[in-house]
């Protein structure tokens, strides 16, 4: 397994987003069985480019936490499926934007880094063809960042307090 991990936005490194984008992809391979010759781009941004981004390939020219871009199409066919496995080793790409992340996670009351691995964890499984469009989906999906996350000792995001 290979997270390439690009920081255009310094606040990022003192953010630790390296250790943090490896051990969210790695323990999202590890719980789906992802082989380890695949790969994730992973880029730390600001507010401002990840609203470029969100206008340019979604129409909607506002910042959000994180935006995914799978190689490949691997969703399901049937509401609450299982995507199809990856054929292409380069998973694809993920951008986070750490002011929407910082103030999520005081919102929330989580660390800067729990919300942030979630995020990554929630970017890969985009890449990996799991969605949250229609409510199996999202169960799914949610229940495995849920799990995934309960692993690495964070709590679950969608409990609400």
């Amino acid at each position: 397994m290979s997270v390439d991990v690009i920081i255009e936005d310094k606040r990022w490194q003192a953010a630790g987003l390296e250790g943090l984008a490896e051990t969210a992809v790695g323990a999202t391979f590890a719980e789906l069985g992802v082989p380890d010759a695949c790969d994730v781009s992973l880029m730390g941004c600001n507010d401002t480019r990840i609203a470029d981004l969100n206008a340019d390939f979604r129409g909607k020219p506002v910042p959000t936490n994180v935006l995914s871009w799978p190689s490949e199409e691997r969703g399901a066919d049937r509401d609450g499926g299982q995507p199809r496995p990856p054929r292409d080793p380069e998973l694809g790409d993920i951008a986070i934007a750490f002011e929407t992340c910082q103030r999520e996670a005081a919102e929330a009351g989580r660390t800067m880094a729990a919300h942030c691995t979630h995020l990554i964890v929630h970017g890969t499984l985009h890449l990996l063809g799991y969605d949250h469009e229609r409510d199996a989906d999202a169960t799914l999906m949610e229940g495995l960042e849920t799990q995934i996350l309960g692993k690495l000792g964070i709590a679950d995001p969608y409990r609400i307090t």
